[in-house]
């Protein structure tokens, strides 16, 4: 495995519409986090070899003390030349001596959660800080050397999209990360009565593919754009299925099986219960749920799905099950067929769940 991701849970507040695992510190938590965080990447290092990309999540990495940071960074694991090494962070928490300390400990990709560029959106989402400073996040953030991704959240109520995305466009940033707002159950975003609108959602898409096109970003997965280069190397290796080791409190990591199981996902308790010694959670994946996944997540991607990729990898035989969807897809102008990769249209992938299906049904 040459891809790593780390969970960092803390943060500085939880954000409404929040349903990744996060909390904030209490007393001690952060230290016994650091040392049983070390701990695990001595015992998974032999298992790994020199990581092409590291990926810090959240949380909000960015929100930890220095010290912290450098204990953080410094997990005695192995880098390739040119590797990738991505930190999550919010505005609020860079300034300029932070993102020295950043760089000098290796971290060359930012991961920014901008959300919006207008305040009363912002107050909405529940962020800790306003259109100004994310301006100024992200002015310093390039300024010190840092490749920069920001997030946006589009289609909420009252969002002037279109201004979103223009600022977006103008900022110098190599990569865009534009989701559509997802409430989930329970959290205070839904109990407050907010709901999702799949068509204002898929305007929000169709815009940014526009705006941000005509700013020479490439609509690379249903959700992210990148200037040529600018992909995250990390996220790639998702959406290609491939292999990626986990370290933290409810991580997960997707590793080569063991027996007839192609692969095996481990996933991690929650924080305190980690703290506690508990274990992951073992899942086995059989070549069948493998091809299932990899065209899930492959198909949200420009590059698609080469199925004799996944030939190769499984030892199934795919295209006689896979060829005639595939002809029915593309006469709907939703796919390419070029021999056996599946590719995408834009239409294909503002409707990804409909390209995905007939897939699946025809593995049945």
């Amino acid at each position: 495995m040459t891809s790593l991701y780390v969970h960092v849970p803390f943060c500085p507040t939880i954000c409404p519409y929040c349903d990744f695992h996060a909390v904030r510190r209490t007393r001690g938590a952060v230290e016994a986090y650091l040392k049983r965080l070390r701990a695990d990447a001595r015992a998974l290092a032999p298992r790994l070899s020199p990581l092409e990309t590291l990926y810090f999540g959240g949380g909000t990495p960015s929100y930890l003390r220095e010290d912290e940071l450098r204990a953080l960074l410094d997990l005695g694991l192995s880098l390739a030349a040119g590797a990738e090494v991505t930190l999550e962070a919010n505005p609020g928490t860079l300034n300029r001596r932070r993102l020295a300390l950043l760089s000098t400990l290796g971290v060359n990709r930012l991961s920014i959660g901008v959300q919006s560029f207008q305040d009363r959106v912002l107050r909405a989402l529940g962020r800790a800080h306003r259109a100004r400073g994310a301006y100024r996040a992200v002015a310093e953030a390039l300024e010190a050397g840092f490749r920069v991704s920001i997030d946006l959240i589009l289609g909420l109520p009252e969002q002037d999209v279109e201004a979103d995305l223009k600022a977006a466009a103008r900022l110098g940033v190599g990569h865009v990360s534009a989701y559509t707002l997802i409430v989930e159950p329970g959290t205070p975003l839904a109990l407050s009565g907010v709901a999702e609108d799949p068509d204002r959602e898929a305007r929000a898409l169709r815009l940014a593919e526009e705006i941000l096109g005509e700013a020479g970003f490439v609509r690379y997965e249903v959700a992210n754009f990148a200037r040529p280069g600018e992909e995250a190397r990390h996220n790639l290796t998702y959406w290609r299925m491939e292999f990626w080791a986990a370290l933290g409190p409810a991580a997960a990591s997707h590793e080569p099986g063991e027996g007839g199981a192609y692969a095996v996902r481990r996933t991690n308790p929650p924080l305190f219960r980690w703290l506690a010694g508990e274990g992951p959670e073992r899942e086995a994946i059989s070549p069948e749920e493998h091809v299932r996944e990899a065209l899930m997540m492959g198909l949200r991607t420009r590059e698609g799905v080469d199925v004799g990729v996944l030939e190769r990898r499984t030892g199934l035989t795919l295209w006689p099950r896979l060829a005639e969807p595939a002809k029915r897809l593309a006469d709907a102008g939703l796919l390419a067929v070029r021999g056996r990769r599946l590719i995408p249209t834009s239409r294909g992938l503002d409707l990804v769940h409909s390209l995905v299906l007939p897939f699946w049904e025809a593995l049945s």
